[in-house]
């Protein structure tokens, strides 16, 4: 079985164990397309981090529009195709993006299975010609994935009528463990990890923090237009001596760090036009066994699931006792941290995830 799966989210090297694991399925020949870097608009640029590429082949291709979700596409992609012909294309979009419809044509074309992607937990109306490309994708997708389950539920309202499964974009990578030696000899320690926008909502951790009555520090991992006024709002709070900002470190590293902390914080703010959709930082603060106070915006409150605390989004104060009744207690923190590490465990291994896409990928082709 010959798979092909186009995805700039692979630009992160943690997030291709994925395909490592898909590879290793004696029948799967797999291709991966991705570009040489992804321009994130208010954040920067996340250049192709070659970590994980076993038994598949990685091909960094360039593409228009770069930073631009909606409209970017891979000029030579057709290529790819005909040479390759695979038996599943999966293009790992939302159904309305210019790629998506540049893929699916052209896996079409070649007789692919095509597989299109939805994190999309809004219902909304998009403008021409964008509503086209989602209605067309609709009709020529063999399959949808929906990375959550309200997802699935805007795709369905949208008029979606194909085969359609709830699987995560990808799982948590094994390389997020529990620390071998968690030694703490200072005050511990507060984590934030996303990127610097209002809406992931780190100046409300600011604020909470400010509030705590228990000596902490609080780590700032993540870049973003954001990042000066937060700094200053710091300082304006009086605590800017215990804040470190990180900036983005890369995605290797990342396990280590969260392994640091003592609680993650993950304070996202919903918007008209976004709500957190799943949190990944979530799960994989979770499988290193670092318990998690998150907002209820969107997805946040399922994912963590019993394995940690959710508070009303925006609420400072809220978020503050919450963090001050982990941070007076090691034993709640190590039942979370034992509860959230069961729950990575039993539902969001890389290796669960990729048999997931394994069988819907061997059911379509089957059907030929």
């Amino acid at each position: 079985m010959k798979v092909l799966i186009v995805s700039k989210a692979l630009v992160v090297g943690a997030y291709q164990r994925k395909l490592e694991e898909l590879a290793r399925f004696p029948d799967v020949e797999l291709v991966a397309v991705v570009p040489p870097y992804w321009h994130e608009d208010r954040v920067g640029v996340q250049r192709l981090e070659r970590l994980h590429t076993t038994g598949y082949q990685l091909i960094a291709m360039p593409i228009r529009f770069n930073g631009h979700h909606h409209v970017h596409w891979y000029p030579k992609l057709g290529r790819v195709i005909r040479r390759f012909r695979p038996d599943v294309l999966h293009i790992d979009e939302e159904p309305f993006n210019f790629a998506t419809i540049q893929s699916t044509l052209l896996g079409r074309l070649s007789h692919a299975k095509v597989v299109f992607f939805s994190w999309q937990n809004l219902n909304r109306r998009y403008p021409p010609p964008f509503r086209l490309f989602e209605r067309v994708n609709y009709r020529l997708a063999s399959a949808g994935v929906a990375g959550i389950q309200e997802a699935a539920d805007v795709l369905r309202q949208k008029g979606y009528k194909g085969r359609l499964e709830v699987i995560p974009q990808f799982g948590v990578p094994d390389i997020f463990q529990p620390p071998a030696h968690r030694q703490r000899t200072g005050s511990p320690i507060v984590g934030f990890a996303g990127r610097l926008v209002p809406e992931k909502g780190a100046g409300v951790l600011l604020d909470a923090f400010a509030r705590l009555k228990v000596p902490a520090r609080l780590e700032i991992i993540g870049n973003g237009r954001e990042r000066s006024r937060l700094e200053h709002q710091a300082s304006y709070l009086g605590i800017r001596d215990r804040v470190t900002f990180r900036g983005a470190l890369r995605s290797d590293v990342m396990p280590e760090a969260l392994g640091s902390f003592d609680l993650l914080v993950v304070p996202s703010l919903t918007r008209p036009n976004w709500k957190e959709q799943f949190g990944r930082v979530i799960l994989e603060a979770m499988a290193c066994q670092v318990p998690v106070i998150g907002s209820d915006s969107g997805e946040i409150p399922n994912t963590i699931g019993d394995a940690g605390v959710v508070v009303p989004e925006g609420n400072p104060s809220a978020l503050a006792a919450a963090m001050e009744d982990l941070l007076t207690s090691e034993e709640k923190r190590l039942a979370y941290a034992r509860r959230a590490r069961r729950r990575v465990e039993a539902h969001f291994t890389e290796t669960a995830v990729a048999q997931r896409y394994y069988d819907l990928y061997r059911s379509l082709v089957e059907k030929k």
